[in-house]
């Protein structure tokens, strides 16, 4: 009985600290930016790795789709931050891959992969300029649900080049590179899951007899 219990005991120390060390590491790049001081949006930019899996040169694993809320302070061109109100950020998989990963077919072959927003205040800076582009980054926390129906958290940073010849004229840049990352499992729900083994553990040291 004691192992037993122990054995309990360790699972619920040992499974939140697992939960904060997961996570899902995803890549997007290419797909047109609009910026604007009414938000900052992507639609389509191609999902190119997810966790490993890494799409074969000219396709594609399936799209990241994002948009920001409205400026807050600074201006769109020398950097600031952009609120999260109305936000969205949408991961879609498409393929064979996503077949294996979800055991879905999907509507016309696509599965929401994650589903969510930004939380919290949006990061938006200027980190490099020459004769030829402006360098972005925008910076955010997201929070959404994965196709599982878990909820999760996590961040990305959207690096975004604008050319001298064109952003001011159709305020549009490109996806140089996205980075991902989803914290999975969702801590407190394995803490919650910690504690009720404790609890269980206590429940059997009552009921049971000694051996």
């Amino acid at each position: 009985m004691k192992r037993v219990m122990l054995g309990l005991a360790l699972l619920a120390i040992v499974l939140p600290i697992a939960a904060r060390a997961d996570g899902i590491n995803l890549t997007n790049q290419a797909g047109t930016v609009t910026i604007l001081a009414s938000g900052i949006s992507s639609y389509g930019s191609q999902l190119r790795s997810f966790n490993g899996v890494v799409a074969p040169k000219g396709h594609a694993l399936g799209t990241v789709s994002y948009a920001t809320g409205a400026l807050l302070t600074g201006d769109v061109w020398n950097g600031g931050t952009f609120s999260s109100t109305g936000s969205i950020f949408d991961v879609v998989g498409q393929g064979d891959w996503m077949k294996t990963l979800t055991g879905l077919s999907g509507e016309k072959g696509k599965v929401p992969l994650f589903t969510g927003e930004f939380v919290g205040t949006i990061q938006w800076n200027l980190v490099n300029s020459n004769k030829q582009f402006h360098e972005y980054q925008l910076i955010g926390d997201i929070q959404g649900t994965l196709w599982t129906g878990r909820v999760v958290t996590g961040n990305t940073t959207q690096t975004i080049y604008t050319y001298w010849n064109q952003e001011r004229i159709d305020n549009k840049g490109s996806v140089h590179l996205g980075q991902i990352h989803l914290n999975t499992p969702e801590p407190n729900t394995l803490g919650l899951l910690g504690g009720g083994l404790l609890a269980m553990a206590a429940m059997f040291r009552r009921v049971l007899p000694k051996a």
